[in-house]
């Protein structure tokens, strides 16, 4: 087992009872004290591996969209800011490497790239940034920062994109942050920053070693027997809706090969506008995005499967220091709810399940929610779940309120969302909740046509209202 320690040199932990034992073992070995050299988190673990076995290396890329007036933003000093974000942050000046097989951060000099991208003939804004971001380039910089505009347009889209890798929800807010303060820092500041010796050691190495670190000691904890118990109860039935024949059909329970698609991918986006939850249900949304999601998974795959579903959860461990980097888990909810009362067939089918057991299970999982992923696949696969680690579908949640605003220069962006983007699962489900709360679904068409991701979107509207109506203040419980 682990000990919780804020030692910026070692962690103890057991080598022979856990993954992550056994990795920091093979780090140490491999690296000897290396300078230079950091180890990794299980969440970027896992995004390396995801990497390595795409058809196309592709990383998994968080971007953010910001509009801005066209030419307010000036790429030279935007530029300048990125670099001295980069210098302040290890996660972003350092490159994910494999050192003898093992997974490593190799620090370099601060890097970033940042842009102006001209469109082509008949092209929008969207879609150069759309062609942008899926041709980047694994070898290059943590954080990209690009600048389209198509002729005539009145604003300029700036993406601010980062490896996921390199990042979390409570890192982004950390670079729009970043970004604004130093952007609106006097010139000759910048110059100084950026000067002969601007490679030197960095602040935040330290910082960012005793994060993960403390992070991996919280990975270790958790995967004990108690913890792969949980995951085994929890998920010992997935994939037991899928079988040989990968036609993809709607409501078949079957998916295509995940090695069947092509570099050129078409994905659907249909969006909603929700009024925000308030109060103590404020609490409640996330369980019930959770059961939404599923029945628009149960409406694309059909009753009989148990899709996996998953989403980010997370956050530093409470003595880490607020570093910028990848500090969550990917944990994973089986979608086993009942059918909605509407689709009920018969008298004695099975009820949906009330939003209060729902939320018990969910603080259940949360309970082991430092459980790393690779370890809650060996639980699952070992209490005879069929499953590969492959997600049906992805659920991500942003609480507006936490993330400062991105303002360069006085001119505050404006948020935006960019559709037809390649997505890391079948389906993928976005809520941002701020003055409302924003719905976003995402599909690839390679596997459902729009009908049916329309019907399985308002599938999940039905049931998400349904939680929120009784939620809502003021509502009969």
């Amino acid at each position: 087992m682990a000990s919780r320690t804020t030692s910026t040199t070692t962690v103890p932990v057991s080598a022979s009872d856990n993954i992550t034992g056994a990795y920091l073992a093979r780090f140490r070995s491999v690296t000897d004290g290396s300078a230079g050299i950091l180890p990794v988190t299980g969440a970027q673990r896992r995004f390396l591996l995801a990497r390595r076995l795409d058809p196309h290396g592709r990383p998994d890329v968080v971007p953010l969209f910001f509009a801005f007036p066209r030419g307010a933003v000036d790429p030279d000093r935007l530029r300048a800011a990125a670099l001295r974000l980069a210098a302040r942050h290890p996660a972003l000046r350092g490159r994910f490497d494999s050192l003898r097989g093992t997974p490593v951060l190799r620090l370099g000099p601060p890097s970033a790239e940042v842009r102006r991208i001209a469109a082509g003939p008949g092209e929008s804004a969207d879609d150069v940034l759309r062609r942008e971001l899926a041709a980047w380039r694994p070898d290059g910089p943590a954080l990209r920062l690009l600048l389209a505009a198509a002729p005539g347009d009145e604003e300029e889209i700036l993406a601010v994109a980062l490896d996921h890798a390199a990042c979390d929800e409570q890192s982004l807010g950390i670079v729009t942050a970043g970004l604004s303060a130093a952007y609106g820092q006097p010139a000759q500041e910048q110059e100084q920053d950026h000067g002969p010796d601007h490679d030197r050691e960095p602040d935040g190495v330290e910082e960012y070693r005793a994060a993960v670190e403390l992070q991996l000691a919280a990975e270790a904890a958790a995967s004990g027997g108690a913890a792969r118990a949980h995951w085994a109860a929890r998920l010992g039935a997935l994939g037991s809706g899928h079988s040989g024949d990968h036609s993809g059909s709607p409501g078949s329970g079957r998916l295509p090969q995940p090695g069947a698609r092509s570099a050129e991918v078409s994905t659907g986006m249909l969006t909603h506008r929700l009024p925000a939850a308030t109060g103590a249900a404020r609490g409640a949304v996330f369980p019930a995005l959770l059961d939404a999601v599923s029945a628009a998974a149960h409406r694309l795959l059909g009753p009989g499967a148990t899709p996996a579903l998953g989403y980010p959860w997370g956050g530093r461990p409470a003595a880490a220091p607020p570093a910028l980097g990848c500090f969550l888990n990917t944990l994973v909810h089986p979608a086993t709810t009942g059918p909605a009362p509407a689709e009920r067939t018969t008298p004695d089918a099975a009820p949906p399940a009330t939003l209060e057991e729902l939320s018990a299970r969910w603080w259940d999982d949360l309970d082991h929610a430092d459980t790393p992923f690779d370890e809650v696949v060996h639980a699952a696969r070992s209490a005879g779940a069929s499953w590969t680690g492959t997600l049906d579908g992805l659920l991500t949640f942003e609480d507006l309120h936490r993330r400062p605003p991105l303002v360069l220069g006085g001119a505050a962006g404006r948020e935006t969302h960019l559709a037809g983007r390649p997505l890391a699962a079948p389906f993928a489900v976005s809520a941002s909740h701020g003055e409302d709360l924003l719905v976003r679904f995402a599909w690839d068409r390679a596997h459902w046509p729009d009908p049916a991701a329309a019907d399985a979107f308002a599938a999940l509207l039905d049931t998400l209202r349904r939680h929120l109506r009784a939620t809502a203040p003021g509502a009969a419980h």
